[in-house]
């Protein structure tokens, strides 16, 4: 087949091309350019060219790729726009291979056990003061503050008297920092958001950094300060790379609790069938073992991701390059140029794929039999990715297990132990805020007013 350069969509305004419409609604765009071009293409984006590839048996041409396709040069640029982070020697591989000591085997199960310890501790002082009223909150700002809560006196240390007022305080800033996050990175901020973006990383900064100096934080993050020593990072350096971590282990797990909660309490089948699978699992207890399997549990949260998990897959073209399609097809990509993969659109929400793609259905992962469905195809052919909301390849999320399981405790206390609702029964889902496409799970417009409390058998 000829090797030529993907279709090119240069956009309407010179120099900053498409990049107005692809911040604005990432997906939308994406699916529309598509239906235009195609599974290739290449749009300008404020002076840089992005070639989008949305043929998932053809990612591994770009996964696989690590002699003329770069993953960290990209990820410096955002470290710096967002977290004013510049390390004098920046290795993702050897920070990886940190984490996966410390997020797999006995190590993992000792996190995990913390973790629990600190979440069943958050959510007994959440609940009113004489536990038989309701208390009213959004479930968004309930799942992100426990869950962040929780992982940050797990991974970061911290005082769990006076309710974790120091995880309090945290949360409360990281909040203010996460809600400009996308704009830091697409460096959109207003002269007003400047302000509070330099604010608020001051202030986090300030409580941060102190953390991974002293015992008590998690062994992975003294480590990971350690690492950083020796590769040169001065104070401020390593202070900045705190709030880059806290970011990393915290800033999507609670939201994905969220969107799976949401799901489950706005489709009463999914939630019978989960139930029933925590009652079997906990035989009756109120402790979920860690290696006990939930099926049922595990295809709704992967519904749930690959619904609302919206990273882009960047990388930087070090040199040309012809990429070969699954199809045949080469293509030339230039020097210079990025190569984006946007898996929501697809696989996840490729209707060749999936039925009704759009529906959450929490059966969609489980086969007839119970077990988990692993096949799915495309164009005849078995998908090696039909969803990826933990990246995939060498940059794949290492902290994966304890990111499950988070959730699932989180989950299981909230179904076993609360009775729960939405204040309004004819609530649907909230919509997704679609600024947020590319930086992880995605973060909904408001909230899902709920109203909970303890069941009357229950203690917490």
């Amino acid at each position: 087949m000829s090797n030529r350069e993907p279709p090119l969509d240069k956009g309407a305004i010179p120099w900053l091309g498409h990049a107005l419409e692809f911040g604005r609604d990432a997906a939308s765009f994406v699916t529309g350019m598509k239906k235009k071009h195609g599974d290739i293409f290449t749009v300008r984006v404020a002076g840089r060219y992005v070639t989008v590839l949305l043929d998932p048996h053809s990612f591994d041409a770009v996964l696989q790729d690590r002699g003329s396709l770069d993953f960290s040069r990209y990820a410096q640029v955002l470290m710096d726009r967002i977290f004013k982070l510049r390390l004098p020697k920046y290795n993702p591989g050897e920070e990886k291979a940190i984490m996966r000591t410390h997020f797999q085997g006995d190590s993992l199960a000792a996190l995990n056990a913390t973790m629990l310890a600190n979440l069943q501790a958050l959510l007994a002082s959440e609940v009113a003061p004489n536990r038989t009223d309701w208390k009213r909150d959004g479930l968004f700002s309930l799942c992100y503050s426990l869950l962040f809560r929780a992982g940050f006196l797990t991974l970061f240390g911290g005082e769990q008297n006076n309710n974790g007022s120091d995880a309090g305080l945290v949360y409360k800033e990281y909040r203010t920092f996460d809600r400009l996050l996308t704009k830091m990175a697409r460096t959109t901020l207003n002269s007003g958001e400047k302000k509070t973006a330099g604010g608020v990383r001051e202030r986090l900064w300030r409580l941060l950094s102190l953390k991974g100096l002293s015992g008590e934080s998690s062994p992975w993050l003294r480590q990971y300060r350690r690492h950083l020593l020796r590769e040169g990072a001065d104070g401020d350096a390593q202070t900045r790379a705190m709030l880059l971590q806290l970011w990393a282990t915290q800033g999507n797990v609670g939201p994905a609790a969220f969107w799976l909660l949401a799901f489950l309490l706005t489709h009463p089948e999914a939630m019978a069938a989960v139930r029933r699978e925590f009652g079997r699992a906990a035989q009756g207890g109120n402790r979920l073992e860690q290696q006990q399997p939930t099926p049922v549990f595990d295809s709704a949260l992967e519904e749930t991701l690959r619904l609302t998990a919206a990273p882009f897959i960047t990388r930087e073209v070090l040199q040309d390059k012809t990429l070969r399609m699954a199809t045949g097809h080469e293509y030339r990509l230039r020097r210079g140029d990025r190569v984006c993969l946007f898996p929501l659109v697809s696989p996840q929400m490729d209707p060749e794929i999936y039925q009704e793609p759009e529906k959450f259905k929490y059966n969609r992962f489980l086969n007839s039999d119970g077990t988990p469905k692993r096949e799915f195809y495309k164009g005849g052919q078995r998908l090696k990715y039909y969803t990826m909301p933990w990246g995939a390849g060498a940059n794949g999320c290492v902290g994966k297990p304890f990111a499950i399981n988070a959730i699932r405790q989180l989950v299981f206390l909230v179904v076993s132990r609360l009775d729960v609702e939405p204040c309004d029964p004819a609530s649907g889902v909230p919509a997704m805020d679609p600024g947020r496409y590319g930086f992880g799970m995605v973060q909904p417009v408001g909230d899902l007013p709920i109203r909970y409390k303890v069941k009357s058998e229950e203690s917490l």
